[in-house]
């Protein structure tokens, strides 16, 4: 389901509003056409501080996606080691998959804890995933890689 989709439905059905049935196994990347975490550099999260948009110059494959990065550097370190960069979960909504579903993210509402990147549906709902951060991601972990389907 792409961002335009997901967005009109839950401006129409406030009930949906983060609800995302996996009706077949979901990739376990979040990604929109292919392109991981809607284009934005991983590396970035940790040397910027911050979302930073990739260059479809500089990619990575892996797990079936495509990694953009902001520069070669970002792309070769993430290619070294891409479990010290790519978020939990697979880049899907943390909050949701604590709650026991998958939802889409936007770069804005992140987190690192414990030298780990979480990305959330918005920034609302980050408030939500980090009042409890802990117990959260334990929850998360329990229900993860079984929401995909």
């Amino acid at each position: 389901m792409h961002r335009r989709t997901f967005s009109a439905l839950a401006l129409a059905t406030p009930a949906l509003w983060l609800a995302r049935p996996a009706l077949a196994r979901e990739p376990e990347i979040y990604q929109e056409d292919g392109i991981a975490i809607d284009g934005s550099d991983p590396v970035g999260y940790f040397t910027t501080n911050g979302p930073v948009s990739g260059d479809a110059a500089f990619t990575v494959n892996h797990k079936g996606a495509v990694w953009r990065f902001a520069d070669q550097g970002s792309a070769d370190a993430f290619a070294a080691n891409p479990s010290a960069y790519e978020p939990a979960f697979g880049g899907y909504c943390a909050w949701a998959v604590s709650q026991g579903y998958i939802a889409p993210t936007v770069p804005e509402a992140w987190t690192i804890h414990n030298d780990r990147l979480y990305l959330n549906f918005s920034l609302s709902v980050r408030r939500r995933f980090e009042r409890n951060l802990d117990a959260n991601i334990a929850k998360a972990e329990a229900n993860w890689p079984g929401v995909l389907g």
